[in-house]
């Protein structure tokens, strides 16, 4: 059973400082080791959520979840461990204020892959590249807000074939920007149309990742390219 402060029990005005702090920790302590009964952890309960919230992803960021990011920064080191545990690398962006999980980059040959992987069609990654280099463009110190529109006149340089099929094309777009909203990467606003970019997406791609990318798209070649999904699976990490 959690521990609870007897009823019968005040606090007294000529209390030291020193013993208040000593006692509210150990309670904190107390509340946080034991949240039923037979619990084993030893994490306070915001911290454990916020270490659920990675696990179910696709991101933590301050933003969407402005009680969980003191949370995680308070015990980055316990979060960190056990998601080593777990064959999960932290990876936590302070200056953008979002965080979130991936494989481990182990050279061990039998370490298990926790989170998946997703194929991006040609159309989803060039939306992706897109829309990260607005966020990169504004310098991280303001939001970044665009609309559907807008960004599918910037991607008509990547029409090729459906040039012929205007409805075609844009059913591609709809499909790659309906699923970056799913995924949490576009957030909707209160402006009916209007979708802020989630400043994770500056830590997608790396840089030899998006020179790849970008010399593949320059010979307009289209295969599937993988992206973490550690970034966008809303059912979390999965089983290898």
């Amino acid at each position: 059973m959690i521990p609870q402060p007897d009823a019968s029990t005040s606090l007294h005005l000529g209390t030291a400082a020193d013993d208040l702090s000593e006692a509210m920790a150990s309670f904190d302590v107390a509340v946080g080791s034991a949240l039923w009964p037979g619990d084993t952890g030893s994490m306070r309960a915001p911290s454990r959520r916020a270490l659920v919230q990675l696990l179910r992803g696709p991101y933590l960021s301050a933003d969407r979840h402005w009680n969980l990011w003191g949370a995680l920064l308070n015990d980055e080191a316990p979060i960190r461990s056990r998601l080593a545990d777990l064959y999960l690398d932290l990876v936590v962006d302070a200056e953008a204020q979002v965080a979130f999980v991936r494989n481990v980059d182990s050279v061990a040959a039998d370490a298990p892959r926790v989170v998946r992987s997703a194929s991006l069609t040609f159309m989803d990654t060039a939306m992706l590249l897109h829309l990260r280099h607005q966020l990169l463009s504004a310098g991280g110190t303001e939001r970044v807000i665009v609309g559907q529109d807008e960004v599918t006149d910037q991607l008509g340089v990547y029409r090729d074939g459906d040039n012929a099929d205007p409805a075609g094309y844009a059913k591609r777009i709809n499909a790659s920007w309906t699923k970056l909203v799913k995924y949490g990467i576009l957030a909707t606003t209160s402006t009916e149309g209007r979708f802020e970019i989630s400043p994770v997406l500056r830590l997608v791609f790396g840089a030899e990742q998006i020179a790849a990318v970008q010399a593949e798209y320059t010979r307009l070649a289209a295969p599937a390219l993988g992206v973490p999904e550690s970034l966008f699976d809303l059912d979390g990490a999965q089983d290898s």
